[in-house]
């Protein structure tokens, strides 16, 4: 059972409190206040819509030192754009050396 009785969502695997807690202490941080920004920035400049079935992605990912340059922004599918570093079947990507 989940901490304190509370039941996980089925979407997001967390309870409610760790929902609150993570919005609390990590959506809240300046670095990743100013991610978003550049994110958001980025979908703004490739023209991305609500609802748009692509994503704007990152040739070289914010966390790495990219940037919002129109060099390293593409239109990107949501599949994709979103893999967390994964291949198709859900295994871990090996990273070449």
């Amino acid at each position: 059972m989940a901490e304190g009785g509370q039941t996980r969502s089925p979407t997001s695997h967390r309870t409610p409190g760790q929902i609150l807690r993570h919005g609390r202490t990590y959506q809240a941080r300046k670095s990743q206040r100013k991610n978003r920004a550049l994110r958001n920035a980025a979908r703004k400049k490739l023209g991305l819509k609500k609802g748009d079935p692509r994503d704007a992605g990152h040739r070289v990912s914010l966390m790495r030192g990219g940037s919002n340059g129109s060099s390293n922004i593409k239109p990107q599918s949501v599949a994709s754009n979103r893999g967390h570093g994964t291949s198709g079947n859900g295994r871990i990507k090996r990273r070449a050396k």
